[in-house]
């Protein structure tokens, strides 16, 4: 059995987010079909190491606490080291001397984002693989026209050109590059050879797909809204909604409620809604099951972003019909009123929701839809498994 270590900028349990989700999901298939190995940087505490060692057999486990806050004081670090900030966030010397020391045991590497091609060993002979979960690039370039204040915009135009030469080096020395058709497209445009690249997505929980349909009787007129409350491209979407659509659906239906669910919300968020009691911050919730069965539509306000976005792949698993932005839909092979609402302008997003707050059969056409496209395109065994499928082939050629 060919040997494959997994090199990832944290943690990947337990997969709470897009990102962890995904890291897991590939860690524990890939772990069926190669002698894997895992080595990442611990952000977030050690209490879930445990835990997850327990559910999956590694050749190698390699971590070092790294716990480097977003700072303006990192973000001059990251300058005199010259390499972008989030790489700086990454890093420990520790955990590379670890890595070089047995690299050479591996048929192949893994390299899950890229700020984890600073471990990469130099002289590392084997294949090299660079799972990219965004052009992260472009959330950077996409954050810089946004409406934020001048500093901002220049600090995130700056990061953009660092994080895209850091991308393009990494992709140019990787045997092949994995991301979602949207991110191939901005990555090749920045640089990388397209024939090197192949496709993959981020995944929602599949699952779901195993449960009965939500029922439009049994819900009622609530918006339901999931994310990490403090990510900018989140802040950034809810603050637009809340000046900019929220205003215009409750003047045509004034009972609608919003349920914003995520821990630790951005205070510009709380402020924002502190004025309307029809906006309730729920924090964590551990089962959302509850929440979709109730809840009449699913949000995502995105504006800027990068990759396929795993909480609108959620609700399309779940059947709950979606608004979001041509951002928020990027990636699928979603239609407009077939499995998505997508609209860019506060107006037409008002009318979305309006529309569908009230039309049970485009509603349940919707519902139908989206979850018919998930089973055909966007489960876990399947995408996996084309993962592997490529990596045996190129280590075929070998």
């Amino acid at each position: 059995m060919s040997k494959l270590l997994m090199i990832t900028i944290e943690l990947p349990y337990p997969p709470s987010s897009g990102g962890r989700m995904k890291s897991w999901n590939m860690l524990k298939f890939l772990s069926q079909h190669f002698d894997v190995g895992l080595a990442c940087p611990v952000k977030y505490g050690t209490k879930e190491i445990q835990t997850m060692v327990s559910q999956i057999q590694l050749r190698h486990f390699l971590h070092d606490a790294v716990e480097i806050p977003r700072s303006g004081k990192t973000l001059a670090q990251s300058y005199l080291q010259g390499i972008p900030i989030n790489v700086f966030r990454s890093r420990s010397v520790a955990l590379k001397k670890q890595i070089a020391s047995i690299a050479h045991e591996y048929d192949v590497i893994l390299l899950d984002h890229y700020e984890s091609g600073q471990y990469l060993p130099e002289n590392f002979s084997g294949q090299v693989i660079f799972h990219a979960h965004n052009a992260t690039y472009l959330m950077w370039e996409r954050y810089a026209q946004s409406d934020a204040n001048l500093l901002y915009r220049l600090v995130t135009w700056l990061e953009g050109k660092r994080v895209k030469s850091a991308e393009v080096q990494l992709c140019q020395r990787a045997n092949l590059v994995f991301a979602s058709p949207n991110d191939i497209d901005s990555l090749v445009d920045a640089g990388a050879e397209r024939k090197k690249c192949r496709e993959t997505y981020h995944l929602g929980d599949d699952s779901q797909l195993a449960l009965p349909s939500i029922l439009f009787k049994d819900t009622q007129k609530t918006l339901l809204y999931i994310g990490t409350l403090n990510w900018e491209a989140n802040v950034d979407g809810l603050l637009w909604f809340f000046d900019k659509v929220w205003p215009l659906v409750v003047a045509k239906q004034p009972d609608t409620q919003m349920q914003v669910v995520g821990s630790k919300p951005d205070i510009r968020l709380t402020q924002a809604a502190a004025h309307d009691p029809r906006i309730q911050f729920t924090g964590f919730v551990e089962d959302l099951e509850p929440l979709f069965q109730v809840s009449r539509l699913f949000l995502a306000p995105l504006r800027f972003g990068s990759g396929i976005k795993v909480k609108v792949l959620n609700a399309m698993c779940r059947g709950l019909p979606t608004i979001t932005t041509p951002v928020g839909a990027e990636g699928l092979a979603a239609q407009h009123m077939e499995h998505l609402s997508i609209t860019e302008t506060a107006e037409d997003m008002a009318r979305s929701i309006l529309h569908l707050m009230e039309n049970e059969s485009d509603w349940l056409r919707i519902e139908t839809q989206s979850r018919a496209l998930v089973r055909e395109k966007y489960t876990w065994k399947k995408v996996l498994g084309y993962m592997v499928d490529q990596i045996n082939t190129q280590l075929q050629k070998t």
